[in-house]
């Protein structure tokens, strides 16, 4: 308890910090698999282009 209140702010600080990174991780997250799913859907859309012009190979 003496830790908690001498160093009190410090401690709120360091974890308010943490769950602030935390979140930005979860944002940072969020938006990479976005852009997977649109480069994926992407890739498809140019392959089935790419095969159907070329005659199915």
């Amino acid at each position: 308890m003496k830790l908690i209140a001498e160093d009190g702010p410090w401690v709120v600080l360091v974890f308010y910090l943490l769950y602030r990174d935390g979140q930005k991780d979860a944002a940072t997250r969020q938006v990479l698999n976005k852009n997977t799913a649109v480069l994926v859907e992407m890739t498809a859309l140019v392959r089935g282009t790419v095969l159907g012009a070329k005659g199915g190979l």
